[in-house]
C-alpha cells in the first residue's frame, strides 16, 4: 500500500482494522503518528456528539410542540446547532493537528526530511560504530563529491561511509561531540537555497548551503546543532 492510499483510507475510517492497513501503520513512525492523531480526533468528535439528555426534556418538548408551525421553525435551528458544534470541534482539531507528521510524497521532501528518514533507517548500526576515522579518511570519502574539509572537525568521527541520499551520492558521518552527544552529518552535492530546518518532534535536522553542496546535521530535538553545522560549513571547501 503506497502513502497516498494509506492516507486516503485512514482519513476515511481511522478505526479501519484491515490487516493491510494495520501493516502500513506499523511500517513507519510517521504512519503510526498519523494514525494515532486521527484516532484521537475521531474520539473527540464522538465525545462531542454525546450530549446528555436533561431530565425535563420531555416536558419541554411537549410544551413547545403546540403546533406544527412551532415544530417546523425550531427543527432547523436544532440541526444548525449540531452542525455548528461539529464545525467548532473540527476547527479546534485542525488548528492543533501536526501536519508535519503526515507522510510526504517523493519530490515534496526537503533535505531535512530526507536526512531524518535516512537517520532512522541506519541509526541501528551507524550510532553503534566507533571507527575513529581521521580527517584524511573523511576527505577521501568526500573526494568523489569534489569537496574537502580543512581544519579540525568538531568531534570524533565514529562512523564514516558513502550513502545514497535521495538517489544522490553523499557522505554520511556520525560525530561524537565533547559532551557525549551524537550528531549525524550528511554532505550532499546539492546546494540548498538557504538554511532549512525540520523536526518530527523527536529529532531535528538543519541544512546549510556550503559552496555547491549542503551540510545537513541531525540531532535530538532541542540540541544545539546550529553551531556544529556552521562550523562544518565554514571548513567545507569546494575543490578546484
Amino acid at each position: 500500500m503506497d502513502d497516498l492510499e494509506f492516507r486516503r483510507r485512514l482519513l476515511a475510517d481511522p478505526q479501519d482494522q484491515d490487516p493491510e492497513l494495520l501493516d502500513a501503520k506499523r511500517s513507519s513512525t510517521a504512519n503510526q503518528s498519523l494514525a494515532s492523531e486521527l484516532e484521537q480526533l475521531d474520539a473527540m468528535i464522538d465525545q462531542a456528539l454525546r450530549v446528555d439528555v436533561p431530565d425535563d426534556l420531555v416536558d419541554k418538548v411537549l410544551f413547545k410542540q403546540t403546533s406544527d408551525v412551532v415544530r417546523e421553525k425550531r427543527q432547523p435551528k436544532f440541526h444548525l446547532a449540531i452542525a455548528a458544534s461539529i464545525a467548532f470541534v473540527f476547527g479546534i482539531m485542525l488548528g492543533q493537528f501536526n501536519w508535519s507528521n503526515l507522510p510526504i510524497l517523493p519530490g515534496d521532501q526537503s533535505l531535512g526530511q530526507i536526512a531524518l528518514q535516512h537517520y532512522y533507517h541506519e541509526e541501528g548500526f551507524a550510532l553503534a560504530a566507533n571507527e575513529g576515522a581521521s580527517l584524511q579518511q573523511v576527505n577521501a570519502k568526500l573526494a568523489p563529491l569534489g569537496s574537502t574539509f580543512n581544519g579540525n572537525l568538531p568531534g570524533q568521527v565514529a562512523y564514516l561511509n558513502h550513502c545514497s541520499f535521495d538517489d544522490q551520492h553523499a557522505v554520511h558521518m556520525v560525530l561524537k561531540a565533547e559532551n557525549g552527544e551524537d550528531f549525524t552529518v550528511f554532505v550532499v552535492p546539492q546546494k540548498s537555497p538557504a538554511m532549512e530546518t525540520f523536526s518530527d518532534g523527536n529529532m531535528e535536522a538543519i541544512s546549510l548551503p556550503a559552496n555547491n553542496s549542503s551540510v545537513i546535521v541531525v540531532g535530538e530535538e532541542g540540541s544545539n546543532i546550529l553551531p556544529l553545522a556552521e562550523s562544518l560549513k565554514k571548513h567545507l571547501n569546494q575543490k578546484a
